[in-house]
């Protein structure tokens, strides 16, 4: 029975409308989290899953497979790698550009091509969100940070072999990390990842009881990070060596803090300006005023001219967020909005009917242009 395939956008968990570094960075996330040698539960599943992430990567991060898949489905893209059937090795070296070399890749040590064992690779990178308000965004803020992340085991020092005991080179390959298998007919050789070490040389005979031979430690840290004013939604900021722990002698990777603004109830962002309504009532519009209009560090005052119109923006210089780089500040725009009424009393209605016998089309240009397009437009039927 053939095997059915989950939409890729879900295997990846992002929306059809996802932007490239979206994908990315979705895809990046499960391969950390479905790595043979890092997840929890059933190995072989995670390594399902961790190869059906990378098809769906494959073909999502490239315009053009992308737009075949979006119109014609899985179909569309018949004939890609059969990821199913690769090494997570080789997987990571396809892909190695997007996790900074966290995963290492294999690659063959000397001039032979593919005969090597796996190189030593530096810690794997790990991901949280912070959260700011807008308030937050204009002034840079400290976030204190708590999360779990492994570490190296105390009691091996990260080697997983038990206390006066060391790694051995491992039987099956010899210790040089991939082995050589005879294709059909004895015409050619198939070299693969050890499937005994996963490329690695050496093997663990004596397990080190507290990490089970993992050589790592799931461990609380708590850190300070200074998010600077002005930043945008979804940026990140890179903490150095808070990821978790390399290879001996490679270093740690490095903890990406990215940035979620929490709505406003009265402002939006545009760039670094910042957008407001304000409404006011009809007679305010008509004969002008000033009026308090709010901004970040409280409320100021703001000169309404007479026959203001609904719709109508005004600027306030410099009330906006600060630029991330320049440092420069956007503006305020504050946008009027004319509220009409909805009940009066019988004085109100009086004084209006009173008024509307005044009105003249003459000091109302929008009326007037309306009213000649609509002669136009008879006159020429």
């Amino acid at each position: 029975m053939a095997t059915v395939k989950r939409d890729y956008y879900e295997v990846l968990g992002i929306a059809k409308t996802a932007s490239g570094d979206e994908i990315k960075r979705a895809y990046r996330r499960l391969a950390m989290k479905y790595h043979p040698d890092r997840a929890d539960g059933d190995k072989s599943e995670a390594e399902v899953r961790f190869k059906e992430c990378a098809e769906a990567y494959e073909v999502l991060s490239d315009d053009e497979k992308r737009r075949r898949y979006d119109t014609h489905g899985h179909a569309g893209v018949h004939g890609q790698h059969d990821f199913s059937h690769m090494d997570v090795g080789d997987i990571f070296s396809m892909f190695d550009d997007i996790f900074g070399g966290a995963f290492g890749g294999f690659r063959g040590q000397g001039g032979g091509g593919g005969g090597g064992r796996a190189r030593s690779s530096r810690g794997f990178d790990l991901e949280t969100q912070v959260e700011l308000t807008l308030a937050e965004v204009a002034t840079g803020a400290e976030k204190t940070i708590e999360f779990e992340k492994q570490d190296s085991c105390e009691h091996c020092k990260g080697t997983g072999a038990k206390a006066g005991t060391q790694p051995i080179v491992c039987p099956q390959c010899g210790g040089q990390g991939r082995i050589a298998q005879q294709g059909f007919g004895g015409m050619f050789r198939m070299v693969t990842t050890c499937p005994n070490c996963r490329g690695r040389g050496s093997v663990v005979k004596d397990q080190c009881v507290h990490c089970h031979g993992s050589g790592k430690q799931l461990r609380k840290r708590v850190v300070t990070v200074k998010i600077p004013a002005g930043v945008h939604e979804g940026q990140a900021v890179r903490i150095a060596g808070e990821g978790e722990p390399g290879d001996p002698g490679m270093p740690p990777g490095d903890l990406h803090c990215y940035i979620s603004v929490r709505p406003h109830p009265v402002f939006s962002r545009h760039n670094n300006d910042l957008v407001c309504q304000v409404p006011i009532s009809f007679t305010q519009a008509a004969l002008g005023g000033v009026i308090e209009v709010p901004t970040l560090k409280g409320t100021e005052k703001l000169d309404i001219p007479a026959g203001a119109q609904h719709g109508e923006v005004f600027k306030m210089k410099g009330r906006g967020l600060p630029d991330i780089r320049s440092y420069r500040n956007g503006d305020e725009i504050v946008q009027i909005l004319i509220e009409i009424p909805k009940r009066l009393t019988p004085r109100q209605q009086e004084l209006l009917r009173e008024f509307a016998t005044t009105e003249d089309n003459d000091v109302m240009p929008q009326k007037r242009g309306f009213l000649d397009k609509l002669k136009d437009v008879f006159k020429n039927d």
